[in-house]
């Protein structure tokens, strides 16, 4: 049974100190729309939404918003604010949705097992997208989509392509857009401050054990040009 979220219209619309005093009264100020209808200012019950974006399909449950004096209506959650500080909930867009239409949603990419090239070739998996966009009837949005990783070996890599498809979901992402793989540990990459002291302790050391310039044999040219004092008879 459908979650319902009752929904109630909020005093000075959409002013700032409205939403403020909906707050203090320990409420979340949100904004409902879509479907042709304008939008409309509520207040809704915080425990209610938390719970609704902490389920397994987040902020993709489909639930029923009840608003008085106007007619009952499918929704969803598109947008929300957290407080930076205590991660509080400040505001809430909810979108009305109509079943027969697809929508476009975000769903995460669940990784089911450990890769044979982690187990035995001692190599680091590394999710690139953590999320795919798809479109499809809100009925058949799935919580995630699952996928066995235990069969990739070291370098191999898990593409959209190899995600699980139907006829129902249409994937949005490029099919050889890079999901996941297994990639050897990287060697410690140097600074370019480290670099540059190596280059100046190279040179230095290049100066230091250079051989020294030999000598040339003989006297200089100014003792070359002077007599040799005759020897005494």
């Amino acid at each position: 049974m459908p979650e319902v979220v009752v929904a109630k219209p909020r005093e000075g619309k959409f002013n700032k100190n409205a939403a403020r005093r909906v707050r203090v009264a320990g409420k979340i100020p949100a904004v409902l729309y879509g479907s042709g209808h304008a939008p409309v200012a509520v207040e809704v019950e915080p425990k209610q939404i938390s719970r609704i974006l902490f389920s397994e399909t987040g902020h993709n449950t489909i639930f029923d918003v009840e608003v008085s004096g106007l007619p009952a209506a499918k929704a969803m959650i598109v947008d929300w604010q957290r407080e930076p500080i205590n991660d509080r909930l400040i505001h809430i867009d909810m979108k009305r949705i109509a079943l027969d239409r697809s929508l476009r949603v975000k769903v995460r990419v669940k990784l089911v097992g450990i890769p044979v090239g982690v187990k035995a070739s001692g190599g680091i998996l590394d999710q690139v997208l953590r999320e795919v966009e798809i479109e499809c009837l809100p009925a058949n949005i799935p919580a995630n989509i699952a996928v066995d990783i235990s069969h990739l070996a070291l370098f191999d890599t898990l593409r959209v392509s190899d995600l699980p498809h139907s006829d129902k979901i249409k994937f949005l992402n490029a099919e050889d857009a890079t999901v996941a793989h297994v990639v050897s540990i990287r060697e410690e990459v140097a600074t370019p401050a480290e670099v540059e002291a190596a280059a100046v302790a190279a040179a230095t050391a290049a100066i230091t054990t250079a051989e020294p310039e030999v000598a040339k044999k003989g006297k200089p040219e100014a003792e070359a040009g002077a007599k040799k004092p005759e020897a005494k008879k």
